[in-house]
């Protein structure tokens, strides 16, 4: 019988598998692996991993990414991308480091960023607090006089 305090608590990465097509927009506070066909945004908070047979069109806002496969769009990384050998990347980086092996291929440009242009590039600036909403007491209820006999 397994012991409650060694089972894991839950994933904390996600994975779509080869033979998914997705459109439309992923968001998510974990790492995530991505094997299928993928079209539109992509932001994750941790690392994403474009797998060999992966093909993403759309953009592309994370912690870290490794890319195998083929990615059609812009890039914008906190701290580490790493083009990988076979790769194939046709867009914008936006990196605060970049490791390129032999093999991979890279067409577009590449800015070298910190993290504060990181959160404005992503748009993930910190707003202010929005001030809070003071609503007005209810009126007490009327009270009506018996009428006199």
């Amino acid at each position: 019988m397994a012991r409650l305090d060694m089972m894991p608590e839950g994933n904390t990465s996600s994975r779509i598998s080869a033979g998914t097509v997705i459109k439309g927009e992923i968001i998510s506070p974990n790492d995530i692996r991505i094997d299928c066909v993928f079209e539109g945004k992509l932001m994750v908070k941790g690392k994403v991993v474009v797998g060999e047979s992966a093909t993403i069109k759309g953009d592309i806002i994370c912690d870290n990414a490794d890319i195998f496969g083929k990615v059609d769009g812009n890039i914008y990384v906190k701290d580490t991308l790493g083009l990988k050998d076979g790769c194939v990347m046709n867009g914008n980086l936006h990196i605060r480091r970049i490791a390129v092996e032999l093999g991979s291929t890279f067409n577009g440009n590449c800015k070298m960023i910190n993290e504060g242009d990181f959160e404005k590039l992503s748009g993930a600036e910190k707003k202010p607090a929005a001030a809070p909403v003071h609503t007005a007491p209810a009126p007490a209820p009327a009270q009506h006089a018996a009428p006199a006999n």
